[in-house]
């Protein structure tokens, strides 16, 4: 099971979009924890996920948590706008898949 983070500001914009990648990884039989959380609660449960991704709003914190999730090895990125704007659940999905299959 893959275990998905992602990051917004006050944890309510992605849940949409958590709700969509879920839909998409049960149409495709892949095995996923989707979850959202707001920035204040990543130091105490990065370490938790197979994959970090921060919704365009809080991508100034990346310079600060990459670091901390690399030396974790978990693997952090930034989702593209129009895929977070759009709520495309599937594409976002297959990046954070496609990040997890690069840490291996």
């Amino acid at each position: 099971m893959h275990k998905i983070l992602l990051v917004c500001a006050a944890g309510m914009s992605t849940s949409y979009l958590v709700e969509k990648m879920k839909k998409s990884a049960a149409a495709r039989s892949i095995e996923c924890e989707i979850v959202a959380h707001a920035t204040p609660d990543f130091s105490e449960i990065y370490r938790n996920y197979d994959v970090i991704l921060l919704g365009p709003q809080v991508r100034f914190q990346k310079a600060a948590w990459a670091p901390l999730a690399e030396a974790a090895g978990i693997p952090l990125d930034v989702i593209n706008p129009m895929d977070y704007g759009t709520v495309n659940g599937e594409k976002v999905l297959d990046h954070a898949l496609k990040l997890i299959a690069s840490k291996k």
